[in-house]
């Protein structure tokens, strides 16, 4: 059981760092508008992986990865809106 809790401590501090990341890309955009060094292909794909993701980490009940990527997504999908609002 100590196990599984510090497992699940790993994966909430990954999906942490990896989810924020995002953060100051999404609020550096909606202050500027500016979005010509971010690439469409990239977010587009991306966000599509974070997709599967979030299916997988439903389908296997993991809580550390449905939180992350449900997170992920929305701030990804936030900057690829706003890359196609303002391009």
């Amino acid at each position: 059981m100590m196990e599984m809790t510090l497992i699940s401590i790993l994966g909430f501090a990954a999906a942490f760092c990896t989810t924020v990341s995002f953060v100051p890309q999404a609020i550096r955009i909606i202050k500027t508008k500016h979005t010509k060094d971010i690439s469409l292909a990239m977010y587009s794909l991306f966000n599509i992986g974070i997709l599967l993701w979030l299916l997988y980490g439903i389908v296997i009940v993991s809580w550390p990865m449905i939180l992350a990527n449900a997170v992920t997504l929305l701030l990804t999908l936030i900057i690829l809106y706003l890359k196609i609002r303002y391009k």
